[in-house]
């Protein structure tokens, strides 16, 4: 049984200054680390699961953030430097990535070990994809380094939440004492 990494929103919208919802330059920083950890999984056997925000024209999102990741641009694909890894692609166009998508259906075919999760954003996308993988019994790795997102304080709370509330395992990766 092998682990399950979902790459949550690693896309050209919030990774690519210049995009209404840019995430920062300090949200760049864990794009080596994601990439090494993807590296490190695949070596591993680990199956790959890509997210991607995937907006309508007129999704009702918009009336709090400003239009992103609409399908068709892009904005809606993956960063080049995730691009020819292996895994399969979702859409999604809700907080969580469970969703409105076969992602649930394709867990329970896999059924991995544990998930880990990677991407952007911390107390938006990922909070919401683990939560609902954690009321699905999942046991799920978050490493530290490889998430991210608009305001760091944010990104503290939200990685505290999810392993003091969720049950999820915050981890310190290796991958950073590498770099």
């Amino acid at each position: 049984m092998a682990n399950v990494v979902l790459v949550i929103h690693m896309q050209r919208g919030f990774l690519e200054p210049g995009c209404p919802l840019y995430c920062s330059d300090d949200a760049r920083r864990i794009i080596p680390n994601v990439r090494r950890l993807v590296e490190e999984e695949q070596a591993k056997g680990s199956h790959f699961i890509f997210t991607r925000d995937t907006h309508d024209p007129d999704d009702k999102e918009f009336q709090m953030f400003p239009p992103h990741c609409v399908r068709g641009t892009v904005e809606n694909e993956i960063i080049p430097e995730l691009q020819g890894f292996p895994g399969e692609h979702i859409a999604s166009n809700r907080y969580s990535v469970f969703f409105n998508t076969g992602l649930e259906r394709r867990l329970r075919e896999l059924a991995p070990e544990k998930l880990i999760v990677v991407g952007v954003c911390t107390d938006i996308c990922v909070m919401h994809s683990v939560a609902d993988a954690r009321y699905r019994d999942y046991p799920v790795e978050v490493p530290a380094d490889c998430v991210a997102t608009f305001d760091p304080e944010a990104h503290r709370w939200a990685l505290q939440h999810m392993e003091t509330i969720l049950g999820a395992k915050v981890v310190a990766s290796s991958l950073t004492a590498r770099t």
